[in-house]
């Protein structure tokens, strides 16, 4: 792929006013106070492809990527965002079905030294036109996060139907993450490792199907590796901007659970993105 244009088109595409800080206070003896964060804030991205949770969610095809945030400085924030999908209509579950709509709200402070947590609910909200006896996608979950410095375990439980498995409370994801910032470069680093498991009597009896002797059994785990360049100094108007590039890959078996239509959405894959925030 040629970067060079891909950065380029994007930067075109992605560019608008910034909104600039208040001017520092002249020079005192005291230093003058930092500007406070933003309270909203926006993001947009481009992705080659949506992986959530080790598998795409796109069939392996690029989709754009948005959303909106509220942060008040007291640690509450809340906010939604949204992404284009395909794995439900692709698996014949509905028609219509194209977009990922997330709506949520937490908590997130510090504590000690170089401690800090977040906890919240998230709902994963998939409208379309759903067929006959099968269960919506939509799914709730609450969550809590702690962190010591450039790491961090989260763990998320499900409160009903999850991703389409009916009676499927007390479904959970592990979430183990570091990302690590090399200096002033403008590089991070990313390594994670999940694992989702599912539970109910829905679960119970897939974990018994078989499929050409393929096993779809719903739990599995993921695994990710992940390298951002920060881009803001190149010019004004690519402010906010990351370009990354991520490898991901799972533990599930060609033929299994994540196997729609013949194609396999959790095999080992590189995703390039394009990410800003203003």
């Amino acid at each position: 792929m040629q970067k060079k244009l891909l950065v380029a088109a994007l930067g075109a595409l992605f560019a608008m006013p910034v909104l600039a800080d208040d001017a520092p206070a002249a020079a005192a003896p005291a230093a003058a106070p930092a500007a406070p964060a933003p309270v909203f804030t926006s993001n947009v991205g481009l992705v080659t492809n949506y992986i959530f949770r080790g598998v795409s969610q796109t069939g392996g095809k690029p989709t754009l990527q948005g959303g909106f945030d509220y942060t008040p400085a007291s640690g509450l924030y809340a906010g939604v965002w949204g992404s284009g999908i395909s794995w439900i209509s692709d698996g014949g579950a509905a028609t219509g079905a194209g977009t990922e709509i997330d709506t949520y709200f937490g908590f997130r402070n510090t504590f000690a030294t170089d401690f800090n947590y977040d906890v919240g609910f998230l709902r994963y909200n998939y409208p379309g036109n759903y067929v006959a006896g099968a269960t919506t996608a939509d799914t709730n979950e609450i969550y809590g996060l702690i962190g010591y410095k450039w790491i961090s375990v989260k763990y998320s439980d499900s409160l009903g139907d999850t991703f389409g498995i009916p009676n499927a409370s007390g479904t959970s994801y592990i979430d183990v993450s570091a990302s690590y910032a090399l200096g002033d470069s403008g590089y991070t680093l990313g390594a994670h490792y999940g694992k989702q498991t599912y539970k109910g009597s829905s679960a119970d009896k897939l974990k018994n199907t078989y499929t050409a002797g393929v096993s779809q059994d719903p739990t599995y785990s993921d695994y990710r590796l992940s390298i951002t360049k920060d881009i803001s100094s190149l010019a004004k108007d690519l402010s906010g901007t990351t370009i990354g590039l991520t490898y991901t890959n799972t533990d599930n078996k060609s033929g299994g659970f994540n196997t729609v239509n013949g194609k396999d959405l959790g095999k080992g894959t590189a995703v390039l993105s394009v990410n800003r925030t203003f």
